[in-house]
């Protein structure tokens, strides 16, 4: 029975998955990453989103990967998947495998190879084919920087009108769009902020949670921002969210996902290898991010801001 998306809020992790020295899925290691996210109140967890190179495995993979994660990922924390492929068909069956391995809810990123034919009616079909053959909730996935379409306001509440859409994880940026999609579908449509960079300013237009690439290295950080904003403290949560915008830049826009592994890496998380095409940091880059973090007092070791 799918969890009451009511209970849909707070920061999740999209988390990378773990490689190991011959680019096969190093599933031990995503254990043992769990079991360190989970000291910290994180919401649940994001499966094959961008961060977990979901585009670069086979099929088989991405169900051994799900198949993985739910194992270790305890029943009260949120699993969501990305299922969103090229072709309506392909997003269908993942999103119905996923929901078989027992996902809470899916992440479906728009098709984007044909971009200029991906017109507001083929998404709008696109999306009313995978919402009506899952049984489990579904989430837009906005990236305009990995697809180059930014699905506006208008589209998204079309899209979320009378169907089992719940919400959007939206990488774009655009707080005021967040703010006229809040407007007009209300505190049960779920908006997360898809970038710790904006955190503060998306909770401030009705976001209920970031799924951000930085609770992977600075899960303490990001659910103080959330805290300090619930609790009234603006200043306070405006303080963390400076602070953390270096380090998110340098592991989402400048280094992207290596840039996170070996963020990891340096935190005592295992990062790994990426899988090619993507490259690893050089030294100097490795040196260069290991500088970026201690500035924002991240290199503080394991104990650092564990919170309940």
């Amino acid at each position: 029975m799918p969890r009451d998306v009511t209970d849909l809020r707070g920061i999740l992790p999209p988390i990378p998955t773990p490689f190991d020295e011959r680019d096969e899925f190093a599933r031990d290691r995503l254990r043992d990453n769990l079991r360190a996210w989970g000291r910290h109140a994180l919401a649940g967890y994001v499966v094959l989103g961008s961060n977990g190179e979901g585009v670069l495995l086979s099929p088989e993979e991405r169900l051994d990967v799900l198949r993985a994660a739910r194992e270790d990922i305890p029943g009260d924390r949120w699993m969501i998947a990305g299922t969103g492929c090229q072709s309506t068909r392909e997003t269908v069956e993942l999103t119905r495998e996923a929901e078989r391995i027992g996902a809470d809810a899916a992440l479906v990123l728009p098709p984007f190879y044909y971009r200029a034919r991906m017109t507001r009616e083929a998404l709008l079909r696109h999306y009313a084919r995978v919402a009506d053959a899952a049984d489990i909730p579904i989430l837009i996935y906005n990236m305009p920087a990995c697809t180059g379409i930014d699905l506006d306001a208008d589209t998204v509440v079309a899209l979320a009108e009378g169907r089992s859409i719940v919400g959007i994880k939206d990488s774009g940026g655009d707080v005021v769009k967040m703010a006229v999609i809040r407007e007009a579908l209300g505190p049960k449509f779920r908006i997360f902020a898809g970038s710790a960079g904006f955190l503060l300013p998306a909770l401030s237009v009705g976001a209920v949670g970031g799924i951000l690439a930085l609770a992977n290295i600075a899960p303490a950080e990001c659910l103080e921002i959330e805290r300090e904003f619930a609790a009234g403290h603006v200043d306070a949560a405006a303080e963390i969210q400076r602070r953390m915008v270096a380090p998110n830049v340098a592991i989402t826009q400048r280094w992207g996902v290596a840039g996170l592994k070996k963020a990891m890496d340096l935190l005592g998380l295992y990062g790994g290898p990426v899988r090619g095409p993507l490259t690893e940091l050089t030294p100097s880059e490795g040196t260069e991010l290991a500088g970026v973090l201690a500035r924002a007092d991240l290199m503080r070791g394991e104990e650092r801001g564990r919170k309940a």
